[in-house]
């Protein structure tokens, strides 16, 4: 196998460079990084198309690069019909979730849990999410130490290390700013080098008509089966729906991407941000998909893995890398930056989301300090989390595939928290008492699957591979033959024990798929949320803030012909309409700048009239809605906490 030439390396260096380069200028420049709103939340005046680039990069990096490929190469194309569930989640987030967030214009997600419910319920959310960043960024880290590994002999633990400790620096200088624009300089990079392989993969085996002829008599193409059995590992039900809450709990409550939502002004403007992702991960998944087939028509007769060529499924990508683009020096050093690159910059959005919701649920509320003091904090608190992110990585090998394992930890962690924010959205009978036990109740049972899962290893069919085209040296062609034969039986042998039914725990909870996580996680949160809550004594609907309850009733109700009494049923008691503030507008003009346009975030919240825009009078009072978050933010810790 080929390995890496001095150019690889010194493209290989250029692209770090270029990276961490980009956090030092955002350290250097503008506001510098000195109060927590630019450094957390880059003054919450960027554009949306940065910021949607930004999204699309930040959980869709070397885990999809190295992970999807291995998949389609080992199982199939089932998994590529997953791209139906991001049709499914993302306009749920964008008309549910998200309005929610941007009019409380909160750092912390977890702040709407303080408001909702209480301060326990906040600290439960927190914990929940750093222990999932926690090990996310974990394996993200060591995904591409593992390629790197495979392609030029550098140890996995020498890797985590240094990327680590270069992402932690930048990450610390450089702020949300530097964030977002190394993902925006990633995913160009990730869409280059994909592209790259897919065309001169598909020119080395023949073409892509023969392509897809290897991939079906390899039992490669496989799309829909509407098997309803939770157990199966990937059918049209798990890809879809289990696929849509798994990707909920990622872009609909996890802090990284709620803080993105908000660094942008506007709703609209976060919308857009949200929306453009759609063809984006689509896009992205057909490349990363389409690149597994061609891997495999490319190793149809020599499975590298069964040739011990290399020793895990996601070492797969950068060894045929390897193979077919050494013939021009500095091609395989720029693919294998693009990986580090995409990783560097999804530890730092971790690293950013974990620094903002410690400082804002455990350290001011117990500390309180000056602005400029607690962006120093900030920064300490990043460099902390890099430094057990890398600890962690050194372990995230055991974790199993890449993809698989990122996937459940989301659904393990990520679905219980989802649970807990749809609890209080949906259910104004829901208490405090409620969600912790929902929540406790709900990690519980999770990590009771997902252990279990891990330990007892459930069978899984395989399609069968080949090594009769493998060299391997002094083993002559006879034994290579057999070989291959060994091989396609022990995989018909699992095939047919999986059939066998057997009613205990192992081949039921414990085959239950990965997909089926998050949906589990976040109906057990709601389920037993909803029971204890009940059992508590559910809270008096009116001393609930309607605020804080999405309408939804009103919102895919509001057609029907029903009465004020009905509709007050429908809403359990909750008063949706919002106060008015009377203010002047001189007052308005001294809380907002002189820039009155501000006051106005969409036309459907304050019509087309602009009162900035009408003569000033200076005892004329002008109604504004709470819901206008440019008004001093009502939700906001200064103010509600």
């Amino acid at each position: 196998m080929a390995t890496f030439t001095v150019a690889d390396y010194i493209l290989f260096s250029i692209m770090l460079c270029i990276s961490a380069s980009i956090g030092l200028f955002y350290a250097c420049t503008g506001g510098k990084q000195k109060t927590t709103t630019e450094y957390l939340m880059a003054g919450r005046n960027m554009s949306w198309i940065p910021v949607g680039l930004s999204l699309l990069a930040s959980f869709m990096s070397a885990i999809t690069l190295l992970g999807t490929p291995a998949e389609v190469y080992t199982f199939g194309t089932h998994y590529w019909m997953i791209g139906l569930s991001y049709a499914l989640f993302i306009p749920v987030v964008a008309y549910i979730y998200l309005p929610m967030f941007h009019k409380l214009q909160v750092t912390s997600a977890n702040e709407y849990l303080e408001l909702r419910f209480n301060r326990a319920v906040r600290l439960c959310g927190t914990i929940t999410y750093v222990l999932q960043m926690v090990l996310y960024m974990a394996i993200v880290l060591y995904a591409p130490a593992l390629a790197l590994n495979a392609v030029t002999g550098i140890s996995v633990e020498f890797s985590v290390l240094s990327v680590g400790i270069v992402c932690t620096f930048y990450t610390t200088l450089g702020g949300m700013k530097a964030v977002v624009w190394t993902d925006v300089f990633q995913i160009t990079v990730m869409f280059a080098g994909m592209l790259a392989v897919i065309i001169k993969g598909t020119m080395e085996v023949g073409g892509l008509s023969e392509v897809w002829a290897i991939a079906h008599r390899g039992e490669r193409v496989e799309w829909i089966d509407f098997n309803p059995d939770p157990t199966q590992r990937h059918t049209f039900w798990s890809l879809t729906i289990g696929g849509a809450f798994t990707w909920l709990t990622i872009y609909g409550v996890n802090q990284a991407q709620v803080q993105r939502y908000l660094v942008v002004p506007r709703l609209a403007d976060s919308r857009k941000a949200l929306l453009v992702n759609l063809p984006g991960l689509m896009a992205l998944l057909s490349l990363c998909a389409f690149a597994g087939l061609v891997i495999y028509a490319h190793y149809e007769g020599c499975d590298p893995i069964t040739a011990e060529y290399i020793l895990a499924n996601d070492q797969l990508l950068p060894y045929f890398v390897m193979e077919i683009l050494s013939f021009l020096p500095g091609l395989p050093g720029l693919f294998v930056a693009c990986i580090f690159s995409g990783a560097m910059s999804t530890v730092s959005s971790g690293l950013n989301s974990l620094a903002a919701i410690t400082l804002e649920d455990i350290v001011k509320p117990c500390y309180p300090m000056s602005d400029g003091r607690a962006t120093i904090v900030s920064k300490f608190i990043a460099a902390t989390y890099g430094a057990l992110a890398i600890g962690f990585g050194f372990l995230a090998g055991m974790m199993g595939p890449v993809l698989q394992a990122a996937l459940a930890l989301f659904g393990m962690i990520g679905g219980p928290l989802l649970g807990l924010f749809t609890l209080g959205m949906f259910f104004p009978c829901a208490n405090s008492r409620g969600a912790i036990c929902g929540i406790v109740s709900g990690l519980l049972m999770m990590f009771w699957v997902g252990i279990g899962a891990q330990v007892s290893q459930p069978s899984v069919y395989r399609p069968p591979v080949s090594i009769e085209d493998c060299v391997f040296g002094s083993v002559n062609n006879t034994s290579t033959t057999m070989m291959s034969n060994s091989t396609f039986l022990d995989f018909t042998t699992t095939a047919a024990a999986d059939e066998e039914i057997h009613w205990h725990l192992r081949d039921t909870l414990y085959s239950l798929s990965y997909l089926w996580y998050s949906a589990l996680g976040s109906s057990t949160t709601v389920v037993v949320g909803l029971l204890a809550s009940w059992l508590a004594g559910c809270e008096i609907s009116d001393t609930i803030d309607g605020r804080l309850i999405f309408p939804f009733f009103d919102r895919f109700c509001c057609c029907l012909p029903l009465s004020e009494k009905t509709k007050k049923l429908l809403r359990c008691g909750v008063n949706y309409k919002e106060p008015t503030i009377h203010v002047t507008q001189s007052q308005a003009i001294l809380k907002n700048g002189s820039k009155g346009s501000n006051l106005v975030d969409e036309e459907e919240d304050m019509g087309d009239t602009n009162p900035l825009t009408e003569e000033l009078d200076e005892t004329k009072p002008v109604e504004f809605s709470v819901e206008d978050e440019t008004i001093t933010n009502p939700f906001s810790s200064e103010t509600a906490l």
